[in-house]
């Protein structure tokens, strides 16, 4: 029996890229639907889940995408609503990679620090979904995460999110210009930069100041860097004494990790892979140094 994935996209065009890395971890079929609205999930679902019988419902799943993350998490919640036992399908949202890249940037730095209780972690521009989503789970390990934004209405509205929907504490702090860094810094275990392409949020004599930092972590992959001095191919090299990870340090953990999430929704029909989901598959994948 044939693997099929429904990719359901909340943007007019069904992403390619999703695709692909869905017929490399071994979908059979895709039937991609772009444009996808709330009141469209149902019927859609109930296409899958009434076609064959439960015994083989394990070769169905769902892929919730598109570029905004607030609407593929309705849509993942209508998905849900839409089933009920014994007739389910696997779900997997992953909205603009927002998951696979913030689980991986965690995992990267669960493997190289360990135990994160009581580390500080301060992430830029955490208002944003992968920004938000990695917050959530280094503060469900322990962590002393401060995320920053622009705005502080936003940073309050992202900080309220982060508390309710991953049931942790987290901070927030308003950061208009570098020249707040130093404060911000202070005392920081851990750097993680998940702001806009192509803006330098943090110049090398900032980060290498903080005599305590560990680990910097920069996803911004378009030339200005986020982090000056961490380059995009970095994957854990030392750099003034510091653990460093560039974008693409980190993206190749996250294609891999796309891929292996996509091949476990057809192991059964009743997983859901968000974030903490998803942050399992990830550290199955390797042991954590210690």
């Amino acid at each position: 029996m044939r693997k099929l994935l429904l990719q359901l996209d909340s943007s007019r065009l069904p992403s390619v890229f999703d695709q692909v890395v869905a017929y490399d971890a071994g979908a059979d079929v895709i039937m991609s639907y772009g444009g996808v609205a709330e009141s469209d999930v149902r019927d859609l679902i109930h296409g899958c889940i009434f076609t064959r019988g439960p015994k083989d419902l394990h070769n169905t799943a769902v892929w919730i995408g598109g570029n905004n993350m607030s609407a593929g998490e309705q849509l993942l919640a209508m998905a849900q609503d839409a089933m009920f036992d014994p007739l389910k399908v696997s779900l997997m949202l992953d909205s603009n990679g927002s998951n696979t890249t913030a689980v991986a940037a965690v995992v990267k730095i669960e493997e190289t620090l360990g135990d994160l209780s009581g580390k500080k972690v301060v992430i830029l521009a955490g208002t944003g979904p992968v920004g938000q989503r990695a917050a959530g789970l280094l503060a469900r390990d322990g962590a002393r995460v401060t995320i920053t934004s622009r705005k502080p209405e936003q940073g309050e509205k992202a900080r309220q999110f982060i508390s309710a929907r991953f049931n942790v504490q987290v901070e927030a702090t308003t950061l208009t210009d570098s020249s707040r860094l130093p404060g911000v810094l202070e005392g920081a275990d851990v750097l993680l930069n998940s702001g806009p392409a192509g803006v330098q949020m943090v110049p090398e004599s900032a980060w290498t100041a903080v005599k305590t930092l560990k680990v910097a972590v920069d996803l911004n992959a378009a030339p200005p860097l986020g982090i000056e001095g961490v380059e995009v191919n970095d994957a854990g090299e030392k750099r003034n004494g510091v653990t460093v990870y560039g974008a693409f340090g980190v993206g190749t953990l996250k294609t891999k990790l796309h891929k292996a999430c996509v091949a476990r929704l057809f192991t059964r029909n009743d997983l859901v892979l968000d974030a903490e989901a998803i942050a399992e598959v990830a550290r199955e994948m390797g042991p954590r140094k210690k």
